[in-house]
This record gives C-alpha cells, structure tokens and sequence, in this order.
C-alpha cells in the first residue's frame, strides 16, 4: 500500500505532507520552493517515486462561508496541471483553518512562525490530509 502527498499550493512554494503506507496518521514533510509548474511538477515526481506515492491530496481553499476565492481558481488550474502530467489520482480536500491551525500548533511547541513559513505551510499539509484520512 502506497502512501498519500498532500500538497498546500502557494503562489512561491507548496508545504508537503506524507500518510504513512497504512493511511492512519499523516505528518509534514517538506516545502518546496518553485519558480513554474514544470520545475515543481519534476520535483514532484521525484517524491512520486522516492516515497511510493499512490494518490495526491491537494488542499482546495475556500473563503469561510464556503465560496471560491483567486487562490481556489490557481489550485483548480494547478489541479489539471496535474492531473493532465502525471498518471496519479488527485482528491481534494478543503483546507479551511488549517494555516491557523498549524501556527497555532507550532506556537505551542516554542517555535517562531515568523521565520518559519516552510514549517507553517508542510503542517498545514499535514493537518488538512489528517482530515482527509480521518474522513475516508
């Protein structure tokens, strides 16, 4: 059993977060930096295959009442992108609070946020697949 790759999208860098290979507990992994899709879709690729990835989870978010933002519209671009390179399935998850829940989470550990954005965006990748998990 293959494992899942959330991926938080953002205009400069993604946040990652990996499951585990039996889709119980989901924790970050890494940020990556880019400059276009094709350079993010090669990295991409790599972690494809280094960590046995069998689906993508790409966080899709929405305004609090639930409506589509600028952003929603780049991750749904982004989502095709995807979809249309790569021979992997891609779910989406909404991703609401999960930027504040992961720098409140950091702040209780003692970590600084404000240096930190790498950190933020790969444990709200984590935080919105643990849902992804919990619900399926």
């Amino acid at each position: 059993m293959g494992r899942l790759l959330a991926i938080d999208f953002g205009d400069k860098r993604v946040g990652l977060a990996l499951s585990d290979p039996m889709h119980i507990i989901a924790k970050p992994y890494k940020t990556i930096s880019y400059s276009n899709y094709q350079n993010l879709l090669i990295k991409i690729k790599n972690i494809i295959l280094d960590e046995e990835i069998e689906k993508i989870v790409l966080g899709l978010p929405l305004n609090m009442k639930g409506d589509k933002s600028n952003q929603t519209n780049l991750v749904l671009e982004f989502s095709e992108f995807i979809k249309n390179n790569l021979d992997i399935p891609v779910d989406m998850q909404d991703e609401r609070l999960s930027t504040v829940s992961a720098k409140k989470s950091l702040i209780a550990q003692k970590v600084k946020t404000g240096h930190n954005k790498d950190r933020i965006d790969e444990t709200a990748a984590a935080i919105f697949l643990q849902h992804y998990l919990d619900q399926n």
